[in-house]
Protein backbone atom coordinates (compact mmCIF):
# COMPACT_ATOMS: atom_id res chain seq x y z
CA UNK A 1 0.00 0.00 0.00
CA UNK A 2 1.38 3.72 -0.64
CA UNK A 3 -0.06 6.36 1.05
CA UNK A 4 0.18 9.57 -0.52
CA UNK A 5 1.12 12.28 1.90
CA UNK A 6 -0.83 15.47 1.57
CA UNK A 7 0.93 19.13 1.69
CA UNK A 8 -2.70 20.77 1.82
CA UNK A 9 -5.13 21.32 5.12
CA UNK A 10 -7.15 18.66 5.90
CA UNK A 11 -11.39 19.26 5.45
CA UNK A 12 -12.32 22.05 7.55
CA UNK A 13 -15.08 21.97 10.55
CA UNK A 14 -18.49 22.41 9.80
CA UNK A 15 -19.53 25.74 9.63
CA UNK A 16 -23.28 27.62 9.28
CA UNK A 17 -24.49 29.70 6.76
CA UNK A 18 -25.54 33.29 7.30
CA UNK A 19 -29.77 31.64 8.03
CA UNK A 20 -27.72 29.38 10.75
CA UNK A 21 -28.04 25.83 8.04
CA UNK A 22 -24.92 24.23 8.75
CA UNK A 23 -22.45 23.60 5.68
CA UNK A 24 -20.08 21.11 5.05
CA UNK A 25 -17.09 20.53 2.70
CA UNK A 26 -17.65 18.88 -0.51
CA UNK A 27 -15.90 18.07 -4.03
CA UNK A 28 -18.45 19.41 -7.19
CA UNK A 29 -18.25 18.46 -10.38
CA UNK A 30 -18.29 21.93 -11.86
CA UNK A 31 -18.71 20.77 -15.73
CA UNK A 32 -17.70 17.71 -17.82
CA UNK A 33 -14.15 17.67 -18.29
CA UNK A 34 -11.04 16.79 -17.22
CA UNK A 35 -9.10 16.69 -13.39
CA UNK A 36 -10.33 20.35 -13.30
CA UNK A 37 -13.91 19.50 -13.51
CA UNK A 38 -13.16 18.62 -9.56
CA UNK A 39 -13.40 21.77 -7.30
CA UNK A 40 -13.83 22.33 -3.67
CA UNK A 41 -16.66 24.19 -1.91
CA UNK A 42 -19.08 24.30 0.84
CA UNK A 43 -22.54 23.44 0.32
CA UNK A 44 -25.31 22.85 2.49
CA UNK A 45 -24.99 19.78 4.82
CA UNK A 46 -27.89 17.19 3.80
CA UNK A 47 -30.68 17.68 5.75
CA UNK A 48 -32.34 14.04 7.58
CA UNK A 49 -35.41 12.89 5.81
CA UNK A 50 -37.49 9.06 7.39
CA UNK A 51 -36.35 6.37 5.27
CA UNK A 52 -32.70 8.02 4.86
CA UNK A 53 -29.51 7.88 6.55
CA UNK A 54 -27.12 10.91 7.11
CA UNK A 55 -23.51 9.65 7.11
CA UNK A 56 -20.85 11.38 8.82
CA UNK A 57 -18.59 10.52 5.72
CA UNK A 58 -14.80 8.86 7.15
CA UNK A 59 -13.69 7.32 3.70
CA UNK A 60 -14.58 6.66 0.69
CA UNK A 61 -13.63 4.57 -2.46
CA UNK A 62 -12.59 6.08 -6.06
CA UNK A 63 -14.48 3.88 -8.78
CA UNK A 64 -14.08 4.21 -12.47
CA UNK A 65 -17.65 5.31 -12.94
CA UNK A 66 -16.59 8.41 -11.44
CA UNK A 67 -13.99 9.26 -13.69
CA UNK A 68 -16.76 8.35 -16.53
CA UNK A 69 -19.26 10.47 -14.52
CA UNK A 70 -16.65 13.45 -14.30
CA UNK A 71 -16.26 13.25 -18.14
CA UNK A 72 -19.77 13.08 -18.92
CA UNK A 73 -19.70 9.77 -20.38
CA UNK A 74 -22.26 8.43 -18.15
CA UNK A 75 -26.04 8.81 -18.14
CA UNK A 76 -26.28 10.30 -14.96
CA UNK A 77 -23.59 12.25 -13.07
CA UNK A 78 -24.76 14.06 -9.56
CA UNK A 79 -23.34 17.53 -8.64
CA UNK A 80 -21.42 15.78 -6.06
CA UNK A 81 -19.94 12.52 -7.34
CA UNK A 82 -18.88 9.38 -5.24
CA UNK A 83 -20.76 5.61 -4.76
CA UNK A 84 -19.92 4.54 -1.81
CA UNK A 85 -18.31 5.27 1.66
CA UNK A 86 -17.85 4.42 4.97
CA UNK A 87 -18.23 6.42 8.33
CA UNK A 88 -21.02 7.47 11.31
CA UNK A 89 -24.37 7.60 11.33
CA UNK A 90 -24.69 11.34 11.80
CA UNK A 91 -29.05 11.14 11.77
CA UNK A 92 -31.57 8.53 10.89
CA UNK A 93 -35.11 9.14 11.39
CA UNK A 94 -36.53 6.15 10.76
CA UNK A 95 -34.37 4.27 13.90
CA UNK A 96 -33.07 1.50 11.14
CA UNK A 97 -29.39 2.53 12.12
CA UNK A 98 -28.38 3.77 15.71
CA UNK A 99 -26.26 7.43 15.79
CA UNK A 100 -22.76 6.44 16.10
CA UNK A 101 -22.67 3.42 14.45
CA UNK A 102 -19.85 2.58 11.74
CA UNK A 103 -21.85 2.08 8.37
CA UNK A 104 -20.63 1.47 4.93
CA UNK A 105 -23.38 2.64 2.11
CA UNK A 106 -23.12 1.91 -1.86
CA UNK A 107 -25.19 2.80 -4.84
CA UNK A 108 -28.62 3.68 -4.10
CA UNK A 109 -28.44 6.73 -6.52
CA UNK A 110 -25.30 8.10 -4.94
CA UNK A 111 -23.30 10.13 -7.34
CA UNK A 112 -25.84 10.09 -9.82
CA UNK A 113 -29.15 10.87 -9.20
CA UNK A 114 -28.02 12.30 -5.52
CA UNK A 115 -25.31 13.98 -4.27
CA UNK A 116 -22.70 11.00 -3.67
CA UNK A 117 -19.95 10.63 -1.01
CA UNK A 118 -17.21 13.29 -2.32
CA UNK A 119 -18.21 15.08 0.79
CA UNK A 120 -18.04 15.57 4.45
CA UNK A 121 -21.57 14.12 4.53
CA UNK A 122 -23.80 12.43 2.61
CA UNK A 123 -28.01 11.30 2.71
CA UNK A 124 -28.55 7.70 1.25
CA UNK A 125 -31.26 5.17 1.45
CA UNK A 126 -31.47 2.91 4.74
CA UNK A 127 -32.00 -0.40 2.63
CA UNK A 128 -28.49 0.58 0.90
CA UNK A 129 -26.29 1.07 4.09
CA UNK A 130 -24.98 -1.62 6.41
CA UNK A 131 -23.28 -2.28 9.66
CA UNK A 132 -19.76 -2.40 9.58
CA UNK A 133 -18.91 -2.07 13.41
CA UNK A 134 -14.77 -2.57 12.99
CA UNK A 135 -11.92 -1.79 14.58
CA UNK A 136 -10.09 -1.71 10.91
CA UNK A 137 -8.63 1.50 10.03
CA UNK A 138 -11.18 3.68 8.06
CA UNK A 139 -8.65 3.62 5.01
CA UNK A 140 -9.01 -0.27 5.14
CA UNK A 141 -12.84 0.22 5.73
CA UNK A 142 -13.19 2.07 2.35
CA UNK A 143 -11.95 -0.67 0.11
CA UNK A 144 -14.44 -2.81 1.19
CA UNK A 145 -18.27 -1.34 0.33
CA UNK A 146 -18.23 -1.49 -3.37
CA UNK A 147 -15.74 -3.80 -4.62
CA UNK A 148 -16.26 -6.97 -2.06
CA UNK A 149 -19.67 -6.74 -1.78
CA UNK A 150 -20.00 -6.82 -5.75
CA UNK A 151 -17.52 -9.59 -5.79
CA UNK A 152 -18.82 -11.56 -2.74
CA UNK A 153 -22.27 -10.96 -4.38
CA UNK A 154 -21.27 -12.58 -7.89
CA UNK A 155 -18.93 -15.71 -6.31
CA UNK A 156 -21.86 -16.70 -3.24
CA UNK A 157 -24.71 -15.57 -4.45
CA UNK A 158 -24.36 -15.93 -8.30
CA UNK A 159 -22.29 -18.90 -8.82
CA UNK A 160 -23.00 -20.42 -5.54
CA UNK A 161 -19.22 -21.47 -5.03
CA UNK A 162 -18.33 -23.69 -2.57
CA UNK A 163 -15.26 -25.18 -0.94
CA UNK A 164 -12.89 -27.35 -3.33
CA UNK A 165 -14.60 -25.92 -6.29
CA UNK A 166 -12.51 -24.63 -9.36
CA UNK A 167 -13.35 -20.93 -10.91
CA UNK A 168 -11.97 -18.96 -13.64
CA UNK A 169 -11.48 -15.15 -12.83
CA UNK A 170 -11.35 -13.33 -16.40
CA UNK A 171 -9.35 -9.98 -15.67
CA UNK A 172 -8.34 -10.88 -12.39
CA UNK A 173 -6.01 -8.10 -12.35
CA UNK A 174 -8.70 -5.22 -11.58
CA UNK A 175 -9.54 -4.13 -7.79
CA UNK A 176 -12.71 -6.06 -8.77
CA UNK A 177 -11.10 -9.22 -10.08
CA UNK A 178 -8.12 -9.53 -7.02
CA UNK A 179 -10.53 -9.11 -4.25
CA UNK A 180 -13.41 -11.63 -6.16
CA UNK A 181 -9.95 -13.77 -6.56
CA UNK A 182 -8.51 -13.52 -2.44
CA UNK A 183 -12.52 -14.24 -1.66
CA UNK A 184 -12.82 -17.52 -3.17
CA UNK A 185 -8.89 -18.48 -1.89
CA UNK A 186 -10.45 -17.24 1.49
CA UNK A 187 -13.45 -19.85 0.60
CA UNK A 188 -11.15 -22.82 -0.31
CA UNK A 189 -12.07 -22.93 -3.87
CA UNK A 190 -9.45 -23.39 -6.79
CA UNK A 191 -8.78 -20.06 -8.60
CA UNK A 192 -7.79 -19.81 -12.31
CA UNK A 193 -6.91 -16.57 -13.17
CA UNK A 194 -6.16 -14.71 -16.49
CA UNK A 195 -4.42 -10.88 -17.47
CA UNK A 196 -3.50 -9.20 -20.09
CA UNK A 197 -0.20 -8.97 -19.33
CA UNK A 198 2.62 -11.18 -18.03
CA UNK A 199 3.95 -9.26 -16.01
CA UNK A 200 1.23 -8.90 -13.43
CA UNK A 201 1.09 -12.92 -12.98
CA UNK A 202 3.33 -13.45 -10.20
CA UNK A 203 1.33 -10.86 -8.40
CA UNK A 204 -1.94 -13.11 -9.07
CA UNK A 205 -0.19 -16.62 -8.36
CA UNK A 206 1.04 -14.16 -5.03
CA UNK A 207 -2.62 -13.89 -3.83
CA UNK A 208 -3.15 -17.33 -4.09
CA UNK A 209 -4.14 -18.40 -7.96
CA UNK A 210 -3.49 -22.41 -8.83
CA UNK A 211 -2.39 -21.05 -11.73
CA UNK A 212 -2.27 -17.63 -13.79
CA UNK A 213 -3.45 -17.67 -18.19
CA UNK A 214 -2.77 -14.93 -20.81
CA UNK A 215 -6.24 -13.58 -21.58
CA UNK A 216 -7.66 -14.61 -24.87
CA UNK A 217 -10.78 -14.60 -26.69
CA UNK A 218 -10.52 -18.31 -27.50
CA UNK A 219 -9.41 -19.75 -24.25
CA UNK A 220 -11.57 -22.48 -24.03
CA UNK A 221 -9.50 -24.31 -26.83
CA UNK A 222 -6.49 -23.45 -24.63
CA UNK A 223 -7.49 -24.82 -21.16
CA UNK A 224 -7.57 -28.67 -19.81
CA UNK A 225 -10.36 -27.81 -17.75
CA UNK A 226 -12.52 -26.38 -20.70
CA UNK A 227 -16.01 -28.06 -20.38
CA UNK A 228 -15.22 -29.17 -16.59
CA UNK A 229 -15.00 -25.95 -14.32
CA UNK A 230 -17.36 -25.08 -11.69
CA UNK A 231 -17.96 -21.72 -12.43
CA UNK A 232 -16.61 -18.48 -14.52
CA UNK A 233 -16.90 -15.08 -13.11
CA UNK A 234 -16.32 -12.62 -16.37
CA UNK A 235 -14.66 -9.23 -15.75
CA UNK A 236 -13.78 -8.96 -19.92
CA UNK A 237 -17.32 -8.49 -20.92
CA UNK A 238 -19.32 -9.26 -23.90
CA UNK A 239 -16.16 -10.55 -26.55
CA UNK A 240 -15.30 -13.58 -23.90
CA UNK A 241 -18.81 -14.29 -22.32
CA UNK A 242 -19.52 -16.94 -24.92
CA UNK A 243 -16.37 -18.27 -24.63
CA UNK A 244 -16.93 -18.95 -20.93
CA UNK A 245 -19.74 -20.52 -21.26
CA UNK A 246 -18.01 -23.26 -23.86
CA UNK A 247 -15.69 -23.90 -20.46
CA UNK A 248 -18.91 -25.17 -18.04
CA UNK A 249 -19.61 -28.38 -17.15
CA UNK A 250 -23.25 -29.27 -17.23
CA UNK A 251 -24.41 -27.57 -14.19
CA UNK A 252 -21.27 -25.27 -13.92
CA UNK A 253 -22.75 -21.04 -14.04
CA UNK A 254 -20.91 -18.16 -15.47
CA UNK A 255 -21.53 -14.75 -14.24
CA UNK A 256 -20.82 -11.73 -16.61
CA UNK A 257 -20.30 -8.57 -13.91
CA UNK A 258 -17.33 -6.37 -15.89
CA UNK A 259 -16.64 -5.07 -18.88
CA UNK A 260 -12.84 -4.61 -19.04
CA UNK A 261 -12.79 -5.38 -22.80
CA UNK A 262 -15.18 -2.69 -23.98
CA UNK A 263 -19.15 -2.28 -23.93
CA UNK A 264 -19.74 -3.40 -28.09
CA UNK A 265 -23.05 -6.18 -27.98
CA UNK A 266 -22.91 -9.68 -28.27
CA UNK A 267 -23.06 -10.27 -31.96
CA UNK A 268 -26.06 -12.41 -32.97
CA UNK A 269 -26.16 -14.72 -29.85
CA UNK A 270 -28.31 -17.55 -30.27
CA UNK A 271 -28.58 -19.79 -27.03
CA UNK A 272 -29.50 -23.04 -29.38
CA UNK A 273 -26.13 -22.64 -31.62
CA UNK A 274 -23.54 -21.53 -28.32
CA UNK A 275 -24.73 -22.67 -25.24
CA UNK A 276 -24.13 -26.15 -23.91
CA UNK A 277 -27.26 -28.06 -22.49
CA UNK A 278 -27.00 -27.56 -18.65
CA UNK A 279 -24.67 -24.72 -18.14
CA UNK A 280 -26.06 -21.43 -16.64
CA UNK A 281 -25.67 -17.83 -17.69
CA UNK A 282 -26.20 -14.71 -15.29
CA UNK A 283 -25.75 -11.09 -14.88
CA UNK A 284 -25.12 -9.02 -12.11
CA UNK A 285 -23.92 -5.30 -11.34
CA UNK A 286 -24.06 -3.70 -8.56
CA UNK A 287 -26.61 -0.87 -9.33
CA UNK A 288 -29.28 -3.05 -8.01
CA UNK A 289 -28.19 -2.91 -4.23
CA UNK A 290 -30.79 -1.33 -2.30
CA UNK A 291 -33.64 -2.59 -4.39
CA UNK A 292 -35.88 -5.40 -2.55
CA UNK A 293 -34.10 -8.15 -4.12
CA UNK A 294 -30.70 -7.03 -2.95
CA UNK A 295 -30.35 -5.41 0.18
CA UNK A 296 -27.07 -4.31 1.03
CA UNK A 297 -27.98 -5.63 4.77
CA UNK A 298 -27.90 -8.72 2.93
CA UNK A 299 -23.95 -8.60 2.14
CA UNK A 300 -21.77 -9.92 5.28
CA UNK A 301 -19.70 -7.07 5.23
CA UNK A 302 -19.42 -6.92 9.11
CA UNK A 303 -17.55 -10.63 8.66
CA UNK A 304 -15.67 -9.03 6.01
CA UNK A 305 -14.67 -7.01 7.89
CA UNK A 306 -13.40 -9.03 10.27
CA UNK A 307 -12.04 -11.47 8.24
CA UNK A 308 -9.69 -8.92 7.20
CA UNK A 309 -8.54 -7.78 10.81
CA UNK A 310 -8.29 -11.47 11.73
CA UNK A 311 -5.65 -11.82 8.92
CA UNK A 312 -7.88 -14.72 6.77
CA UNK A 313 -8.72 -11.92 3.82
CA UNK A 314 -6.51 -9.08 2.77
CA UNK A 315 -7.98 -5.61 1.81
CA UNK A 316 -5.38 -2.99 1.80
CA UNK A 317 -5.86 -0.63 -0.50
CA UNK A 318 -3.44 0.43 -3.21
CA UNK A 319 -2.87 3.90 -2.81
CA UNK A 320 -4.45 6.32 0.49
CA UNK A 321 -5.62 9.84 -0.38
CA UNK A 322 -6.51 12.36 1.71
CA UNK A 323 -9.50 14.37 0.91
CA UNK A 324 -7.71 17.31 -0.64
CA UNK A 325 -6.07 15.11 -3.03
CA UNK A 326 -9.08 13.85 -5.34
CA UNK A 327 -7.64 14.96 -8.27
CA UNK A 328 -4.06 13.23 -7.80
CA UNK A 329 -6.53 10.37 -7.57
CA UNK A 330 -8.59 10.96 -10.51
CA UNK A 331 -5.03 11.26 -12.30
CA UNK A 332 -3.61 7.78 -11.25
CA UNK A 333 -7.08 6.06 -11.76
CA UNK A 334 -6.75 7.32 -15.52
CA UNK A 335 -3.03 6.40 -15.94
CA UNK A 336 -3.42 2.93 -15.43
CA UNK A 337 -1.20 2.52 -12.80
CA UNK A 338 -3.71 2.27 -9.80
CA UNK A 339 -2.81 -1.06 -9.44
CA UNK A 340 -5.76 -2.18 -7.38
CA UNK A 341 -8.27 -0.42 -4.87
CA UNK A 342 -7.71 3.08 -4.40
CA UNK A 343 -9.45 5.00 -1.30
CA UNK A 344 -9.69 8.23 0.21
CA UNK A 345 -9.47 9.52 3.82
CA UNK A 346 -11.87 12.26 4.48
CA UNK A 347 -10.06 12.45 8.03
CA UNK A 348 -8.88 10.08 10.48
CA UNK A 349 -10.05 10.77 14.11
Amino acid sequence: MSVVESTLPTAPAVVRDQHGGEMMRAIVLEKFGGLDSLVYTDIPKPLPKPGEVVIKVKGFGINHAEMHMRRGEWAEAAEVSGIECVGIVDACPGGEFPSGAKVAALMGGLGRTINGSYAQYTRVRAANVALIESDLPWAELAALPETYATAWTCLFRNLQLASGQTVLIRGATSSFGQAALKMAVAAGAHVIATTRSSKRIPMLEALGATRVELERTDLAGHIAEAKQLDAVLDLVGNSTILDSLDMLRRGGAACLAGWLGGLDPIGDFNPLLRMASGVNLNFFGSFVFGTPGFPLSDVPLQDIARQVADGRLEAKPSHVFSFDQIREAHRVMESGDAGGKMVVVVDDD
